[in-house]
């Protein structure tokens, strides 16, 4: 019987090694990455089953990298594995396409039994999580949610590079796309987010979870 084929990524590679011997007993473990660019890189080569990810993670962060993989590949199965129990979190987890949130302080065990649930066509939540869902209040403001949601996916990786300390022309490179179109993507977001400079863009990508800290 042929095995799952799954794709993991997160920034730190002794949690990669981990995760891998892990898993590898149950899945086709087909690659790994450490950023959320490099995933996306890696899961247009290998058309995975299943995408293991982070949210907190540099270049692209989990929330952007989900968005995308769902784009590319509808089909695919999307977990998260974070330390972020924060209802907030868990809700943008599952609207950028998610099937599985786990936490990384779940039993090993859980871990498997999530990814073979969403590969039956369910989701799964670890149980601390969903208690959370049920009591927690969504701590952002209509008004800032709407103008989050109004950003493109553009706009969100700029946002994130910004945040992360890259210059216009770095940016520029990993994104391949012109200085002059970087440039013109600031000026939009901050019209669009009502900010001024980089320090205010940082400022709003920390606290709006679009970077990690």
């Amino acid at each position: 019987m042929k095995r799952p084929r799954l794709l993991m990524a997160d920034d730190h590679t002794i949690v990669l090694e981990g995760l891998r011997k892990l898993l590898e007993a149950d899945f086709d473990v087909v690659g790994m990455a450490e950023d959320g660019r490099a995933l996306l890189a890696a899961a247009a080569r290998l058309a995975p089953d299943v995408v293991l990810l982070d949210i907190a993670m540099p270049l692209l962060n989990g929330l952007e990298t989900a968005r995308h993989v769902k784009k590319l590949l509808p089909k695919a199965k999307v977990v998260f594995l974070t330390m972020h129990a924060d209802p907030e979190y868990v809700r943008e987890a599952f609207r950028a396409g998610a099937s599985a949130y786990l936490l990384k302080r779940s039993a090993a065990t859980e871990l498997v039994t999530g990814i073979h649930e969403v590969l039956r066509g369910r989701t799964y939540i670890s149980p601390n999580v969903a208690k959370g869902l049920s009591v927690g209040a969504v701590r952002t403001s209509d008004q800032i949610q709407r103008a989050t949601a109004a950003l493109t996916d553009r706009q969100r990786e700029v946002l994130q590079l910004v945040a992360e300390g890259y210059p216009s022309k770095e940016i520029a490179a990993i994104l391949h796309i012109s200085m002059k179109t970087v440039e013109f993507h600031k000026s939009t977001l901050r019209a669009k987010l009502r900010l001024h400079g980089t320090a205010e863009l940082t400022k709003y990508a920390i606290k709006h979870k679009i970077v990690r800290t």
